[in-house]
Order: C-alpha cells, then sequence, then structure tokens
C-alpha cells in the first residue's frame, strides 16, 4: 500500500476506535474513564494517520524516508540494514509493542519535551502522506513539511497535555493499521518476527492501483469524517 493509503487508514482506526471502545482501553495502563475530548480526537486523527507510516521506517524509498530531507533518508538506511530489510522486523506485532511502549516511557520519562517532539514527527509525516506538501524528496518538499508541521505543534502544544493517556494506543494503532494493510498485499508481513513465516492475504494485488487511489482512499477519508461527527455529536456533551 501506498503511503496515502496508509495514513488514511490509521485515521479510520482511531476514528473507529474512538467510536467504538470504552476510554480505559484507549488509555490503558492509565485507565480513565468518560470519552476522550473533541480536541483530542482530533489531534489523535493527524497522529494516527502519521504512526500509520512508522513501519516503513525500514523502506529508504518510501514516503517516511523523505519527510525530513537527509536526516530520514539516513536514518531509514540505517533501520533498514538493522532490521533485516524492507518487511522484516518493523512490519511485526514486536514493533508495534516496542512503539507502544516506547510513547508510554516518553511520556512518563522525558515528559512533554518527548510528546511535543513526537507530535511534531507524526503529524510531518501525515502531511507528507496525506500530500498536503509538494512532491519529490527535495528541500521545496521536505521544507514544507517542516513548516506545516511546525505550525500544527504550535497548535497542539496549546491543547496537548503533558502525558496525554491516549498517544500511545495512538501509535501503536496506526502502526497496527500499517501491517494490517500490507498484510492484504501478496509479500505480506513477517508478523512473527524474527520468525520467516509471512502472514498474506492477498486481496490488493497491485500497490497503488486505481481502486486503492480512487476508491479506496477516498471511502477510508469519508468514513473517518463520518465517524468523527458521529463520536463528537454523540458522546460528547
Amino acid at each position: 500500500m501506498l503511503g496515502h493509503s496508509h495514513a488514511t487508514s490509521g485515521a479510520l482506526a482511531w476514528s473507529a476506535a474512538a467510536a467504538a471502545l470504552p476510554l480505559t482501553l484507549m488509555t490503558y495502563p492509565a485507565m480513565q474513564s468518560g470519552s476522550i475530548a473533541a480536541v483530542d480526537l482530533v489531534m489523535g486523527t493527524f497522529l494516527t494517520a502519521g504512526a500509520a507510516l512508522l513501519p516503513d521506517a525500514d523502506h529508504p524509498k518510501g514516503t517516511i524516508s523523505h519527510v525530513l530531507g537527509p536526516v530520514s533518508h539516513y536514518a531509514c538506511r540505517l533501520i533498514n540494514m538493522i532490521s533485516g530489510g524492507h518487511r522484516h522486523g518493523t512490519h511485526s506485532l514486536l514493533f508495534v509493542a516496542l512503539v507502544t511502549y516506547g510513547t508510554w516511557a516518553g511520556e512518563h520519562w522525558i515528559g512533554r519535551n518527548f510528546t511535543i517532539a513526537l507530535c511534531f514527527f507524526l503529524l510531518a509525516l501525515a502531511i507528507k502522506a496525506l500530500n498536503l506538501a509538494p512532491s519529490g524528496d527535495g528541500i521545496k518538499s521536505w521544507g514544507t513539511v517542516v513548516i506545516l508541521a511546525t505550525a500544527g505543534t504550535f497548535a497542539i502544544d496549546h491543547w496537548i497535555s503533558d502525558k496525554p493517556a491516549w498517544l500511545p494506543f495512538c501509535v501503536g494503532l496506526g502502526a497496527l493499521a500499517h501491517l494490517i494493510g500490507d498484510c492484504l498485499t501478496d509479500r505480506g508481513c513477517r508478523l512473527l518476527w524474527p520468525l520467516k513465516v509471512r502472514t498474506r492475504f492477498p486481496i490488493i494485488d497491485r500497490t497503488g492501483n486505481k481502486v486503492e487511489t480512487l476508491i479506496v482512499v477516498p471511502l477510508f477519508a469519508l468514513a473517518t469524517l463520518a465517524l468523527l461527527w458521529y463520536t463528537i455529536t454523540t458522546h460528547q456533551p
């Protein structure tokens, strides 16, 4: 699947979870009760869209590789070597667990600086994947991403708490949505990495085909908006 497909699937997964799951599950292990605030719901949508790109940190030519110019490109090349190549270590359930726990640990051990930095990076991924910046890997592209992500982060900084209890769930859900999407292709994923067995349900015959770009992505976007509207109007006072 392409970057925008992963991003919209992550946004859809978050909006569906917010509509269907109790807040205690979405904020585990904090186990907060009640309902998620509308502003957190909207922030979570964009951040989960960005988190849905994280497993492709092993792809030197993927969307995530070009999001922050040479910095992200060389980081992806390093991760590619460490993880064993594309769709190996970072495309596993272990990776989902690591990014989820890593987010929780960063919030609690480092604090607000970690939260804001993570929000900036996830926003940058969402902006790049959703084609809100010029295409390509030049400075015009990633420079625009940096400017937009910085502006968005300033806005988030005004609303987000130091340790948002829903953020680890948001990051883990986005990564999991990516894996599910890739398992729908013929190559599949090594969900149980380092075991070599691949999980695949080849529904998508070719990445980037017209069905994906002209039907699936718009449907994901519309469903996300519908679920956000339902959740905000139904569960908010």
